[in-house]
């Protein structure tokens, strides 16, 4: 469970990281770079333990594709709240397949 929240609280920084300055494009590209660079900082700092700490209990590949459902997770609920962007139903469906994969990935085969 440590291990899933700080994922989770590392996407949150990656996700304002990567998009947040979408909202300020009138703020010249190397401010929101550095900017983005300094919050990028406190990401690494929730994501490398979380690794570090997942996989005793998890596979690489296991620890990646938890990683890719938070994160598409987190960035729906940032692009609807923070962005004002609607998620459209072939976004929905591409989240599907991915928690599709999620199974495959973690289910025990005999």
């Amino acid at each position: 469970m440590r291990t899933i929240a700080l994922l989770v609280a590392s996407n949150v920084f990656m996700t304002f990281a990567w998009y947040g300055h979408l909202k300020y494009k009138d703020v010249a590209l190397w401010k929101v770079i550095l900017v983005s660079w300094g919050i990028a900082f406190f990401e690494y700092c929730l994501q490398v333990p979380a690794n570090r700490i997942g996989s005793a209990t998890f596979s690489a590949a296991q620890l990646k594709i938890m990683q890719e459902v938070i994160t598409l997770v987190v960035f729906a609920l940032f692009s609807m709240f923070y962005l004002k962007e609607g998620i459209k139903w072939n976004y929905v469906v591409s989240f599907f397949f991915i928690l599709v994969a999620v199974f495959f990935a973690f289910k025990k085969w005999d």
